[in-house]
This record gives structure tokens, C-alpha cells and sequence, in this order.
């Protein structure tokens, strides 16, 4: 909560990004980066631990630069 204060503060008086998104993108790429090297890129163990279908883990995992080609592994 510190941070999103500190967030406000630095505005002064200017208009936010959207919060959700803004925090959302903060944390979700760390987390995928996290769990994607916990399952040792195991999609489906991945999808599994983080409590979402497989297709949003690539559709997010896309999204973030995070998607590895069959060629790249």
C-alpha cells in the first residue's frame, strides 16, 4: 500500500493511469516469469499451479514477451 501511496503522491494532482491495469502489469510478468521457471516451462503445470486454463497462460505469456517458440527451447 506504501507504493500506491507514493504512486498518488508523485501525480500531484495529475490523472492516473488506470490502477488495476497499472498494478496488474507490475506483478503478473514477475509471477509468470516465477512460476513458468518453477514448473521448468511446463505449460500445463504452470496453467495448474496458477489456477488458469492453459490457453490464458500463452495468450499472457504472449502478451509479456514470454512465449517460447518450439525452435527456442
Amino acid at each position: 500500500m506504501r507504493q500506491l501511496d507514493q504512486y498518488f503522491a508523485q501525480l500531484e494532482g495529475r490523472e492516473p493511469h488506470p490502477l488495476y491495469e497499472l498494478v496488474l502489469h507490475a506483478v503478473e510478468r514477475p509471477l509468470l516469469l516465477y512460476v513458468m521457471s518453477r514448473c521448468r516451462s511446463n505449460q500445463c503445470a504452470a496453467a495448474d499451479l496458477l489456477g488458469i486454463n492453459r490457453n490464458t497462460l500463452r495468450k499472457k505469456l504472449a502478451e509479456h514477451g514470454l512465449l517460447q517458440s518450439r525452435a527456442n527451447k
